[in-house]
């Protein structure tokens, strides 16, 4: 027994060295940095160092007062949690049938259906966005077959480029897999004896689908939402280039704070924020999970 114990402390050291090294580090240092000033040409202010050698840190809380002192940062929040709700939603009334097709194919019809889900990563992030960008163009040919539907009902033409519309079918175009493959793996293991048997009981299809698919269900669309949701809620690439003014996320304001205002202390706080936020959304949906 005690040597099946310091097996498995020893195949859990790799990940628990990992996940210190590169998520709980960083995060400690981003909080100790939420609490220090700017420094004058931006980043950190530099550590104050008496005569006798002793060093000052200069802490202040005025980065957070910032924060809880106007409520655009918290309707920027509310914003970017309503981009992320609704894109999770989409993706698993979109994923959800997908993956129950697969589930239910043949198995060379699953292998290369499965292909087909997973073809996207083949490419780069930003080449698939710049893809989105030529397509909402507005001399793109769906702009121009748009606009000329609404010209024969006597509506102004419309701009799909730089509008929150674009930006969401964007953020379920690349995130739609990621609740897809876990409510495939979910899916695929399901008793389908237990679907005959509530037939022969006189259950017709949707009350099977209620009553037994959609209750086993639900570990896959715990996973699946937590992995659509977590990214979309940090996201800054796609609200950047397919957004515009109206499609800016939290992300944006952590990423200008970094990379143009050079404010690393404010945007410390914001993102210790977002991550207290993405990891009670992990909590929540892992207790749920447990509880089903």
């Amino acid at each position: 027994m005690q040597g099946k114990s310091w097996s498995k402390y020893l195949l859990s050291l790799p990940p628990m060295a990992y996940l210190l090294i590169f998520f709980a580090a960083p995060t400690l240092i981003m909080l100790f940095a939420s609490f220090r000033y700017p420094g004058e040409y931006g980043g950190l202010a530099p550590w104050y160092v008496h005569e006798n050698g002793r060093l000052t840190f200069d802490l202040t809380l005025e980065n957070w007062q910032r924060l809880l002192g106007t409520d655009i940062y918290l309707r920027l929040f509310v914003k970017s949690i309503g981009y992320a709700v609704t894109a999770t939603l989409v993706c698993m009334i979109m994923g959800y049938p997908l993956a129950l097709m697969i589930a239910r194919s043949s198995r060379k019809s699953r292998d290369l259906l499965l292909l087909l889900v997973i073809l996207p990563f083949w490419s780069n992030f930003l080449v698939r966005i710049y893809a989105w960008m030529i397509i909402f163009s507005p001399v793109g040919a769906l702009t121009r077959m748009l606009n000329g539907v609404l010209d024969l009902f006597g509506a102004g033409p419309v701009t799909l480029m730089y509008s929150p519309t674009a930006m969401l079918v964007c953020l379920v175009y690349v995130h739609l897999p990621f609740m897809v493959l876990p409510l495939y793996a979910n899916l695929e293991k399901h008793d389908l004896d237990l679907l005959d048997a509530a037939q022969d009981l006189g259950a017709g299809k949707w009350r099977r689908f209620w009553l037994i698919t959609w209750p086993l269900s639900l570990s896959g669309v715990t996973a699946g939402s937590i992995l659509v949701f977590i990214p979309v809620l940090g996201m800054f690439a796609i609200p950047d280039l397919l957004g515009g003014t109206d499609g800016i996320m939290i992300g944006n304001v952590i990423k200008q704070q970094f990379m143009e205002s050079r404010d690393w202390p404010f945007g410390s706080v914001l993102s210790m924020v977002l991550t207290v936020t993405a990891v009670a959304v992990v909590l929540l949906g892992s207790r749920l999970g447990q509880r089903r």
